[in-house]
């Protein structure tokens, strides 16, 4: 597949990383040399020096001949005139990354597509969305849902209290009760997939698929429980921060520090029902005067990702259940996770996973690119006469750096046996390495 990124920024590095390792044919467009030196050192891309709105330049990219252009520069505007432009000149599907709330409104989204861009991407909203939707899932890392939940992936660290320590996937399963499945374990930063002898260990993250019936037993195995909120104090007034508000002020108490003072305003007449506060996150008395010991939850989403991390080390030291970080560094994530924050959330991953499952030729409903591991979950939907169909999964040539996790079947969902039979229209719940989705890719397609 021919792709052409527009922005060599975090967003567009790290997409051009992720696709160049699947052997497509990537061209990245920056005005920036510096930026691009970088890129064109390290990894098998073409680059050009040049704006993504110049015709020349997109000429120059061949954009006549991609199947898929992405605009992720800095600027809305670029992104949008590109991606028009880019389509125009007889791109096949384009995205454009967009930091105006209002632009992916329902009503207003058939504008963009009539101009020719197929996707506007937000990644702010995703964000928060992933936020809201973990408060209410006690002590839990990560988790992705699939076809509104009929499905989940949880990622789960265990601590001493957890059931399954030292016990191999073997031991578990003879309790015949068991509707939950491991499908990877990430352990001292190495993910694997693993086996029936494989063993849980302490400080292992665990990712685990199950269904709505299953949940009880997935806590009650790695020893979780339900976390009560009433108090959240969120640290930052970004995008991410003015959205969890929004969305949570009318079911807890909502304390919002913003460091600056026309932003404080802002939010202050947008929000109804939060208190802001006006200071400096980083002043820890600050922090303890306005109650952070009597926090159920901490959420900090400064976009500096030092005090993110220290703030929620503050929030934990002082008794905090739960705490939330937004960490745009990637390198920071192991370190923050080892730290002992419970939820990491990454721009660049969120962003990745939204434009990835666009180059694959099999249909993908829903791709994440994890937090805690170089890993993607996705949910592929089986195609008639697909390879994938042929015959049961233990027959399967399946790779071996994946694995099925479940299958939702019309209204009904369950956990993938080797015995597993996928019939056409399945959709069909896989954790993969990024040396496994090619290969998928052509198991699931016609």
């Amino acid at each position: 597949m021919k792709i052409i990124v527009a922005g060599a920024g975090e967003v567009g590095t790290h997409l051009a990383k992720m696709l160049s390792s699947e052997f497509h044919d990537i061209t990245v467009i920056d005005p920036d040399t510096e930026s691009l030196k970088g890129i064109d050192s390290s990894l098998d891309l073409l680059t050009i020096t040049g704006s993504a709105t110049s015709f020349e330049t997109l000429k120059e990219a061949k954009v006549k001949k991609a199947d898929l252009f992405i605009a992720v520069t800095y600027s809305e505007e670029t992104n949008i005139t590109a991606a028009i432009i880019a389509k125009k000149l007889g791109a096949k599907k384009t995205v454009a990354r967009v930091d105006n709330y209002e632009y992916i409104e329902p009503e207003n989204i058939s504008h963009f597509t009539h101009l020719g861009i197929d996707y506007l991407i937000y990644p702010e909203r995703i964000a928060a969305h992933e936020v809201v939707n973990l408060l209410g899932q006690g002590e839990i890392f990560e988790s992705v849902d699939f076809s509104g939940g009929k499905l989940s992936l949880y990622v789960l660290k265990l601590d001493e209290k957890a059931l399954v320590l030292n016990q191999s996937l073997q031991d578990i399963a003879k309790d015949k009760n068991i509707d939950f499945r491991a499908v990877a374990i990430t352990r001292n930063g190495k993910t694997i997939i693993p086996r029936g002898s494989d063993q849980f260990q302490l400080n292992d993250l665990a990712y685990v698929v199950t269904n709505k019936a299953g949940i009880k037993n997935v806590m009650k195995y790695s020893g979780k429980k339900k976390i009560d909120i009433k108090n959240v104090m969120i640290l930052g007034g970004s995008r991410i921060g003015k959205r969890v508000a929004k969305s949570l002020e009318n079911r807890f108490n909502i304390k919002l520090i913003e460091i600056d003072k026309i932003k404080s305003a802002k939010l202050a007449d947008y929000l109804n029902n939060s208190l802001v506060i006006n200071g400096d996150g980083r002043n820890i008395d600050l922090l303890i005067q306005e109650g952070l010991a009597n926090m159920d939850t901490f959420i900090a989403v400064t976009g500096n990702s030092e005090t993110n991390i220290l703030s929620c080390l503050l929030a934990k030291k002082m008794g905090v259940k739960k705490t939330i970080s937004e960490i745009e560094n990637i390198d920071y994530i192991d370190l923050g996770e080892s730290m002992g924050i419970d939820t990491i959330i990454n721009k660049k991953l969120i962003t990745a996973s939204r434009i990835f499952k666009f180059t694959m030729s099999a249909k993908v409903e829903t791709m994440k690119c994890l937090t805690g591991s170089d890993a993607d979950v996705l949910e592929f939907v089986a195609k008639e006469n697909s390879k994938i169909t042929k015959e049961a999964l233990r027959k399967i040539d399946f790779p071996k750096d994946a694995i099925v996790g479940g299958i939702i079947r019309g209204k009904k969902s369950f956990i993938a046996t080797g015995d597993t039979l996928i019939q056409a229209v399945d959709r069909v719940v896989v954790f993969a390495l990024p040396s496994a989705v090619k290969k998928l890719d052509n198991l699931f397609n016609e």
